[in-house]
């Protein structure tokens, strides 16, 4: 699995279109509220840039900084030009991504990656269900009745305090003994 996991680590996995981030933008407020500190991980399948050209460290980047990284008391950033092959493993970033003050690490994508992970699936946008062939998918949040029989929790798609409630429950499943009693 993930071996550069330090806190419970839970994905959310669909085919594009399907709602992700609509999802996390409503469920995320409600994990800050139970009080958890959550970090995201979110892959990027195209190209983008959040590094624009008239911002100093564009300007710095595109004159030969391999790695720039821009801070302010509120906010840092880390914009790092890569020449991978493929898209990178969800563990090689996990690997760099500080963990110590989270409670939680969201994952928006990696879907053919093998770690826990909630399926998002519409069934009106007709694109096959990932848990039959996906050992990984704990629960379906689904906006209607599935296709086929899911032995997995079937959670509403469009309840987002539904969907809270589960990862709650989840990171509660998951902490080590000792811990289990905090948030």
């Amino acid at each position: 699995m993930l071996r550069n996991a330090r806190v419970p680590i839970l994905g959310i996995a669909a085919w594009s279109g399907t709602g992700k981030t609509t999802l996390l933008r409503a469920v995320l407020p409600r994990l800050t509220a139970a009080g958890l500190r959550v970090g995201l991980v979110k892959h990027a399948h195209h190209k983008f840039e959040i590094d624009h050209p008239g911002k100093d460290s564009h300007t710095l980047r595109k004159a030969g900084a391999t790695r720039v990284l821009a801070a302010s008391r509120r906010l840092r950033a880390l914009i790092e030009e890569t020449h991978l092959e493929d898209d990178p493993l969800l563990d090689e970033l996990l690997a760099g991504f500080p963990q110590e003050d989270l409670d939680l690490v969201l994952v928006e994508g990696f879907k053919h990656e093998h770690f826990p992970k909630i399926e998002l699936h519409r069934p009106a946008l007709g694109r096959p269900l990932l848990f039959p062939e996906d050992p990984t998918v704990i629960a379906v949040a689904t906006d209607a009745p599935l296709p086929l029989p899911c032995p997995l929790p079937l959670i509403d798609l469009n309840d987002p305090q539904a969907v809270a409630a589960f990862i709650l429950e989840y990171r509660a499943r998951h902490l080590p003994a000792a811990s289990a009693g905090g948030v």
